[in-house]
């Protein structure tokens, strides 16, 4: 009886209309631009994603961000959510967010080692130096002449960008004000950074307003372990004005400490809108 059936089914099946939509308008959603700007420091191009406030004023300044590994296939979409949403619900300002779009992050977040094996497996590395100069001599000069920009200054970095934001706060600590620094790479030849941070004093004028060290406790011991000394270095330092704040994270590994970390660590500068 059933295969009787069929024949009626099928007919009701090519009766029923194809629904039709009207045609409608459609707009780009746009979170931000991006930036072409030419390196005369490294001799290319580079490219920013920048996302500035939804109703921007030039007669107010803004605290800006700069995040590494800052591509739209990388880390700025997420990080520009955890911003937008701590100004809709926590204490945060408006921010100028620079997402610095990687050509090659090896390179570009590594400082020069003597170890052949680390030469040989990664052979473009070694030249932080030249990047933190673009960073200091041209990114930064860049934004503050096309934008009202505070003197407020954050850097976002994990992994190999924590090790270059490590760098930095030990060797120019005054390029930023606020370091965010996530999982940092420390074990780079053989831990050599971590014989930097007592100098720290020496290079700067003021101490930055704040520093921000995270690891995952799921991440590999050396990982942990670097984090930690640096902390404790940085710690007896005693640098006044600067909120140290240190978190290892149960519940995170190396892949993804890096959202997460954030928000705790904007949760300490930045309490609930009551």
């Amino acid at each position: 009886m059933a295969y009787k059936l069929f024949p009626f089914f099928l007919l009701l099946l090519v009766a029923v209309p194809t629904m039709v939509y009207p045609q409608t308008e459609s707009y780009p959603l746009t979170i931000g631009e991006t930036h072409k700007l030419h390196s005369l420091i490294l001799n290319e191009d580079r490219f920013l994603n920048i996302s500035i406030p939804e109703n921007y004023d030039s007669t107010k300044a803004y605290p800006v961000a700069y995040v590494l590994d800052g591509g739209m296939n990388e880390d700025f979409l997420h990080i520009c959510g955890l911003f937008q949403f701590f100004n809709l619900q926590f204490q945060m300002p408006e921010f100028i967010i620079v997402g610095i779009v990687n050509v090659d992050r090896k390179r570009d977040f590594t400082y020069h080692t003597d170890l052949a094996d680390l030469q040989k497996e990664y052979p473009t590395t070694g030249h932080s130096d030249q990047f933190i100069l673009f960073l200091e001599k041209e990114l930064k000069p860049y934004i503050e002449f096309h934008f009202r920009t505070q003197d407020t200054a954050y850097i976002i970095g994990q992994s190999l960008g924590g090790l270059l934001a490590t760098e930095i706060l030990t060797k120019k600590p005054n390029l930023f004000t606020h370091y965010f620094i996530v999982s940092p790479s420390l074990w780079w030849d053989n831990q050599s950074l971590l014989t930097y941070p007592d100098a720290m004093p020496l290079q700067m004028t003021t101490p930055p307003k704040y520093i921000y060290i995270s690891v995952g406790k799921k991440e590999h011991p050396v990982m942990r372990k670097d984090a930690r000394k640096l902390y404790s270095h940085l710690r007896k330092l005693n640098l006044t004005g600067c909120k140290l704040h240190f978190n290892p994270m149960k519940m995170e590994k190396h892949a993804t400490i890096l959202h997460n970390s954030l928000y705790d660590g904007f949760l300490v500068l930045y309490p609930f809108k009551e």
